[in-house]
């Protein structure tokens, strides 16, 4: 959830939920390409990603084509929130772009949490806070930005970005083709 891209400045303190993860969690590791949870089916999973990466994908409704949504690198959390708490069908499908690592919990274990007392509490409100103004940047991002700002915006973000993903994976985030993010890329390595 702490992600190091598209979202606005904050002072969520996430060091509680992280620790939770540590201790409480199960040991993962998903090989490159394994799903960690999959688009329709109950979500089950919150994760702290030790190492690596994932993406977040869903099927267009009429072309059935995979857009990318959003990533989760080392250091963030992974999941299908807050479906994940309630064993609803997940929104999207989860797969790891890498050999990745992460300690997870699932979403009964996290509500166990949660129901602890007033400052978990607090947490998980703030939480729903922060998810809601990440998607509203994220929003935004698409009417205020040309899509070459939002490819900088991305990689000032998340400069190593371009080391995990392939550049399809990329150009869908950014809602953009393939053709398109080629020639914005060209531009800024090479200034033309």
């Amino acid at each position: 959830m702490e992600h190091k891209f598209n979202s606005p400045p904050t002072t969520l303190n996430l060091t509680l939920l992280r620790d939770f993860c540590r201790s409480k969690g199960e040991a993962v590791t998903y090989r490159r390409g394994m799903q960690m949870e999959r688009e329709g089916e109950p979500a089950r999973w919150f994760a702290f990603v030790e190492s690596g990466c994932f993406k977040y994908t869903t099927r267009g409704i009429s072309d059935g084509h995979k857009h990318t949504t959003w990533f989760s690198f080392e250091g963030e959390f992974v999941s299908n929130y807050p479906q994940s708490l309630y064993g609803q069908p997940a929104q999207v499908t989860i797969e790891a772009m890498v050999n990745s690592r992460v300690r997870r919990v699932s979403g009964e274990q996290l509500m166990e949490l949660f129901f602890q007392n007033m400052e978990t509490m607090e947490l998980r409100s703030r939480i729903g806070e922060h998810l809601l103004r990440q998607m509203n940047a994220r929003y935004l991002d698409f009417h205020r930005t040309t899509p070459r700002e939002r490819y900088e915006l991305l990689l000032s973000r998340c400069p190593g970005i371009m080391d995990y993903l392939p550049l399809s994976a990329i150009a869908s985030f950014l809602n953009i083709t393939p053709k398109t993010i080629s020639m914005i890329r060209r531009k800024v390595t090479f200034g033309k």
